[in-house]
């Protein structure tokens, strides 16, 4: 045997038990995922043996093609989550970045405790905070009687379904934006905006997710070399220009990395939808990770369920290439 072909068989052998577990614990599930997606299959019995109605792509279909209720939930939640992925993802990097350039600074004094409290309520139970949240947000918490008190909202405002932009134009709709619009909605409803209750979701999501990417932007800090601050700040370049052509270029791999998490943690929030609104008011804060299990386990479709989070997982893999693409490295 040639000696590359003992270094590949040694390598393989050195790799094989990682391949074995999770080809066993990743592989296997989602290809036996995928055959429900393309069945019917209720929850009862085991939807591998013979019974089980095939039913193709038809679950795929009934979420794009065909008008029905399934296809309106569908939408609905993939509009939230379009608003939540929007708002979410800018405001946690730019939030987070910020944090990191104040700790980094030299001139912070206890720049260790303030890096402790900022990364504080990365590190708390999701479960718990979201419990918290629920009680200042509910219609006798605290912030709902502090904004009751300032005459801005009434005491049901976190119960109001219509979007800030109804709110905004007092729900009066252009007759422009009243025709159908793509799959089923409206141009009014998918311009309709995020619900109060899912701003309030996205304030607690912002908070507590910004200090794991603070760090991730803070370790990139001190990787800068500091004489290419000196040289910068000899050129007589201010504070903003040596911040934007000579730190921003050199997190370019951080930026990607914070906005890649950021992307596929916004377009997965559950627990945060479970725990707080479970969809409600009136759909407002729906979202396809929720749809998916409310579908399979709360109206046994275990095969549409499944199928959403499929078209999830399309959605994601899609939105991560093209912004790989965008932040790509471009020749002078």
């Amino acid at each position: 045997m040639r000696r590359g072909a003992r270094e590949n068989l040694a390598g393989w052998l050195f790799v094989s038990p990682v391949v074995l577990i999770l080809g066993l614990f990743m592989l296997l599930p989602i290809l036996m995922a995928l055959w429900v997606s393309l069945t019917s299959w209720n929850g009862q019995g085991s939807p591998f043996k013979g019974g089980v109605p095939f039913v193709g792509l038809d679950n795929y279909a009934r979420l794009f093609t065909e008008d029905n209720l399934a296809r309106e939930n569908f939408m609905i939640s993939i509009r939230n989550n379009a608003y939540y992925v929007a708002l979410v993802v800018p405001l946690q990097t730019a939030l987070a970045l910020g944090l990191a350039l104040l700790v980094n600074s030299r001139r912070l004094k206890a720049r260790t405790f303030f890096r402790t409290a900022f990364y504080f309520p990365s590190v708390t139970s999701s479960v718990a905070i979201s419990v918290v949240f629920l009680f200042i947000f509910s219609n006798s918490g605290a912030v709902t009687q502090l904004l009751g008190y300032l005459g801005i909202r009434g005491p049901q405002w976190f119960s109001d379904p219509r979007g800030i932009i109804h709110l905004l134009f007092d729900d009066r709709a252009p007759v422009a934006l009243q025709s159908e619009g793509p799959f089923g909605l409206t141009w009014w409803e998918w311009l309709s905006g995020p619900s109060v209750a899912m701003c309030a979701i996205i304030a607690l999501v912002v908070w507590t997710t910004s200090g794991t990417f603070m760090l991730m932007f803070l370790a990139a800090l001190q990787d800068v070399p500091v004489s290419l601050e000196e040289a910068a700040l000899l050129d007589g370049a201010g504070r903003w220009q040596r911040f934007r052509y000579v730190t921003l270029p050199l997190l370019r791999p951080t930026m990607f990395l914070v906005l890649t998490l950021g992307l596929i943690g916004t377009w997965q929030v559950f627990d945060q939808i479970y725990v707080m609104s479970q969809g409600n008011p009136a759909k407002t804060t729906l979202t396809p990770a929720y749809l998916s299990y409310r579908t399979a386990f709360r109206d046994f479709d275990y095969g549409a369920g499944t199928a959403i989070s499929f078209v999830l997982f399309l959605i994601i893999v899609l939105l991560t290439l093209f912004q790989r693409w965008a932040l790509r490295e471009r020749r002078a």
